[in-house]
């Protein structure tokens, strides 16, 4: 394992667009206005409101443990320390679920976008999906997307970095464009009806909050490409969620307080009409949206392959996945086999039609949250079993925080379970996620045999002591500060 090194070249800025890109992605644009039409305006701030205030309790504890252990996989670590190899695959392979979900969303997102900017581009009917007619060019665009994304993730951090600091700009300049346009020609009349299908409504909208807010979790997951102190880690991953909370509750605001109830309903891209209506009507300033939501899905895409390639790099690194997914490629040193697997199971995605992205979103957000519980848990279990365990970024109050995000995610959780107004639907939502949980299995159990549960183990031990082992860049620069003064004296 000692040859198998990813380059540290990840500085601030490039940790901030890695993590605020991915957690933005393009559902600000597609699904803005489902969120105010099931929640209502207001109804629709307080169900982000209250998935930010899980996040944020999920994300304190990830800053804890991720200053403490940064190590790739992030989860797979964090809860095999404090609960054992098993539950840190559950953990893992979630999580995994929820990247790859992601990356499929966007791969059926870009083709929607092409149809504002190219109308009636969509020729060429092959079948019909859930009531929607799925035809060959529009199926075309999102896996030339696919494709194009997996090479440049094939390619490397650098180019990654650099083309995510890029798309990121892009993002906040269209949606400071659109909040800024909505208030001045908006109403607040507009925003009527404050609340539409009263906590029915809420949770709703709630339930798709994780799927839209994951992205701060990619930071541990590249843990060892960061070239900062460890401190710092757990305080960008913060400042990301704060980020991210402030955007969907400025868009909703933005499209609310410009676009009536019955515009938001007839609009087939919200966001896009919100932002030409503010500016008179035009459909030029509507392109420039949605060059930003194209910005949105680029970097959505291309975050959540760094964060679900280095996941299964580092199962395939402790040897519970097949150990070829945990190969550097010579070159460019990213989990190229990884990638390229992450590819086959989402490029075909745009086959499944546009329904694909509702359920994708609601199957990636149940198995997010699985994985944040787990998290949650292991925070808890860690305070009380290793108080001593170095902690560059340490929260305050013990064990309140991994409470109170435990006792959040598992309500949470509760939405997602049959009998509740907004249940996971059968089949194609439970099939995603038992479909899922079998593949996992299978290549667990395949592993195990393979490779032995107790060379998981040693594995696993090895690359945690041998961070806890390393000197923090923090440390190293103060100690060389130390010298310098004492060669002088």
């Amino acid at each position: 394992m000692e040859d198998q090194k990813l380059l540290k070249i990840l500085g601030n800025r490039d940790v901030m667009a890695l993590a605020f890109g991915a957690m933005i992605g393009w559902g600000w644009v597609v699904t803005a206005g489902l969120w105010i039409t099931e929640a209502g305006s207001l109804g629709a701030i307080i169900a982000f409101l209250i998935g930010g205030l899980l996040v944020i309790f999920i994300g304190l504890t990830y800053a804890e443990l991720s200053s403490a252990m940064p190590l790739s996989g992030g989860e797979l670590f964090f809860t095999y320390r404090a609960t054992g190899r098993l539950t840190s695959f559950i953990a893992t392979w979630a999580m995994i679920l929820g990247y790859v979900s992601v990356v499929a969303f966007e791969a059926v997102a870009l083709p929607t976008v092409f149809e504002y900017v190219v109308p009636g581009y969509s020729v060429g009917y092959m079948y019909t999906i859930a009531g929607w007619d799925v035809n060959f060019t529009w199926v075309a665009v999102g896996i030339l997307g696919s494709i194009i994304i997996a090479w440049i993730n094939y390619r490397g951090m650098k180019i990654t970095s650099v083309v995510m600091s890029i798309l990121t700009l892009l993002i906040l300049i269209s949606g400071v464009l659109l909040v800024t346009g909505s208030s001045i020609a908006g109403s607040p009349e507009h925003m009527q009806p404050l609340f539409e299908k009263g906590w029915g409504g809420i949770m709703a909208v709630l339930i798709m909050t994780p799927f839209m807010f994951v992205g701060f979790d990619v930071i541990p997951q590249a843990a060892e490409e960061i070239n900062l102190p460890r401190k710092r880690i757990g305080q960008l991953l913060i400042i990301s969620v704060f980020l991210a909370i402030t955007w969907y509750v400025a868009i909703i605001f933005g499209v609310s307080y410009v676009l009536t109830p019955t515009e938001i309903a007839s609009s087939s891209l919200v966001t896009a009409d919100a932002m030409a209506k503010a500016f008179g009507g035009s459909k030029m300033m509507g392109n420039v949206l949605v060059l930003g939501g194209i910005g949105g899905i680029l970097t959505s895409w291309i975050g959540f392959y760094v964060g679900g390639s280095r996941a299964i790099f580092a199962l395939a690194r402790a040897g519970m996945l097949p150990k070829a997914l945990g190969e550097l490629h010579p070159k460019y040193r990213t989990p190229h086999k990884a990638i390229l697997l992450i590819a086959v199971l989402t490029t075909l995605a745009p086959l499944f039609g546009r329904p694909a992205l509702v359920w994708l979103v609601d199957a990636g957000g149940f198995a997010l949250v699985i994985a944040w519980v787990l998290v949650a848990i292991a925070f808890i279990i860690l305070r009380k079993r290793e108080p001593n365990l170095k902690r560059p970024f340490i929260l305050p109050g013990g064990t309140l925080i991994g409470w109170l995000a435990v006792i959040m995610s598992i309500g949470v959780c509760i939405l997602y379970l049959p009998g509740m107004p907004s249940a996971l639907v059968w089949p194609y939502e439970w099939v995603i996620i038992l479909a899922w949980a079998v593949f996992g299995a299978v290549l667990y159990k395949i592993s195990m045999v393979k490779y032995g549960a107790k060379n998981a183990n040693k594995l696993m031990d090895q690359e945690i002591e041998r961070v806890l082992s390393e000197e923090d860049i923090e440390e190293t620069s103060t100690k060389k500060d130390v010298n310098r003064v004492l060669e002088r004296v």
